[in-house]
């Protein structure tokens, strides 16, 4: 089954030209053509290796990448979205945010914990899907079970109603006539009506794996916290989960069923190897605000610990083996794609180690007027549409002319200018100020259509363009 699954995903993969895939990411990011280009290219490189003779495979390491570009100008976007297309294990971590080995912090191997995390959970969200037609035949049976016990007084006060096996002294004996006295067409009417959904807002008690308590308290010293995780999870482990008993609806009662029988049906080992090899194979790591690692200081204070922190992170990109609680993780074929601003630093900043470990460089350009008008008008999720959507839900409708697209981009790219240079960003703060009132006021405008036009946004933005003090109130 493994093999189907993955055989399937490499098919997948195999549609994903990098003509396609720019096309696919043109569908939400605006511009910056050179970066599409160069994780398209990357992405290709993946399954163009898993076609070669095994002794080569391993020697092909993946091309990793560094963007360099303005905050806004839709690095972490393009990143993101290339993971949901190919499917695969994706975690955006910030550089700023681990220390090195031996100071109180993160330590870097846990970006590579939480890649397996999250290929973990995706394996095991597909193999649910898989089994989820046999874990609803079991749950259906289980409820009707409890329907019938309910029904029929099977729970009746003695502390051993509903136990699976006789009790030698008497317990629960008396229960066991009654539940064969149960006539076999009851069950049959009950599954059917349940099938039909005409039990769906019956009371219905049932019987499920309470979750396991909060492991016990671990502490660890300073800069070991990883480690301290890891423990917590072993102990909580050891500690068994019990049974309790929750009144609800049928129609929850049978999702809470199917879940717990689902569960019961996959084999861990199985979702853990194929997380790994996922991981290991398909994982994209992705690295923001590299750029303030890289600034020099002197010999003493913070600038230690950044470079510390490269230091570490240069055996994650060249490979080596890091251990998780789901097994040994090879880093040698996971994708890293570094970004940062470089406004004080630059790539050349980085050691010399860790420059060469991100040969394919493209830097994103920053957005102006042109591009800010597309962005509101293009992509599928455009922020014009969102909030025409949002707003028609209480019945208002709005219609934004080509004039005032125009006129929001120009005051965007106008605030960026005066103050800090947010790029993209800025069009979310600026569009909430121009609905504000609207937004507020949509219960009472019901049936009204608004023309989003020139005149209008000028009337509500103008004043904090000219007034550069006043438009950092709008960010």
């Amino acid at each position: 089954m493994r093999e189907q699954r993955l055989s399937q995903l490499e098919k997948y993969l195999e549609t994903l030209t990098p003509k396609r895939v720019v096309q696919e990411l043109d569908k939400f990011i605006i511009g910056q053509e050179e970066a599409k280009r160069a994780v398209a290219i990357a992405l290709r490189n993946r399954w163009r290796r898993q076609k070669l003779p095994e002794d080569l495979k391993n020697e092909v390491a993946p091309k990793n990448i560094m963007m360099i570009g303005p905050t806004g100008s839709g690095k972490t976007e393009i990143a993101r979205r290339l993971a949901q297309l190919i499917k695969a294990p994706f975690v955006k971590v910030e550089a700023t945010k681990y220390t090195e080995v031996g100071y109180v912090g993160r330590d870097v191997e846990s970006m590579v914990r939480d890649l397996v995390e999250e290929a973990y959970r995706m394996v095991q969200q597909e193999m649910t899907q898989l089994v989820k037609d046999k874990a609803r035949k079991y749950a259906e049976e289980r409820l009707v079970d409890y329907i019938l016990r309910q029904q029929y007084g099977e729970a009746s006060g003695s502390p051993f109603a509903g136990f699976p096996f006789p009790f030698p002294f008497g317990g629960g004996q008396n229960q066991q006539p009654q539940e064969q006295k149960i006539p076999e067409y009851k069950r049959r009417e009950l599954l059917e009506k349940l099938r039909k959904g005409e039990l769906d807002d019956e009371i219905v008690e049932i019987e499920i794996t309470a979750k396991a308590p909060a492991g016990p308290m671990v502490m660890a010293p300073p800069g070991m916290e990883d480690f301290q995780n890891q423990l917590s999870e072993i102990l909580k482990g050891l500690i068994p989960g019990s049974r309790k008993r929750r009144k609800v609806k049928v129609k929850e009662a049978l999702e809470i069923l199917t879940q717990e029988e689902a569960q019961k049906l996959l084999d861990p080992d199985e979702v853990a190897a194929e997380a790994i090899y996922r991981a290991e194979n398909f994982g994209i790591i992705f690295i923001d605000e590299i750029d303030k690692i890289a600034i020099k200081t002197p010999g003493h204070g913070p600038g230690v610990s950044r470079e510390g922190v490269q230091r570490d992170l240069l055996p994650l990109v060249e490979g080596t083996t890091v251990s998780t609680k789901y097994g040994p993780v090879k880093t040698d074929h996971i994708l890293f794609i570094a970004a940062g601003a470089f406004h004080l630093a630059k790539p050349s900043d980085l050691i010399p180690e860790l420059q060469g470990r991100f040969p394919i460089r493209v830097e994103l350009k920053p957005l102006t007027k042109k591009e800010f008008v597309r962005i509101l008008t293009e992509p599928k999720n455009a922020l014009t549409k969102q909030y025409k959507e949002l707003l028609k839900t209480e019945g208002v409708y709005l219609d934004f002319t080509e004039d005032g697209i125009e006129e929001i981009a120009q005051i965007a790219e106008i605030l960026n200018e005066k103050t800090e240079n947010i790029g993209a960003r800025r069009l979310h703060t600026v569009m909430e100020k121009l609905l504000e009132d609207i937004l507020f006021e949509a219960p009472d405008l019901k049936g009204q259509t608004i023309i989003i036009d020139s005149k209008f946004v000028r009337a509500k933005l103008e004043k904090f363009v000219e007034d550069v003090e006043l438009s950092k109130y709008i960010l």
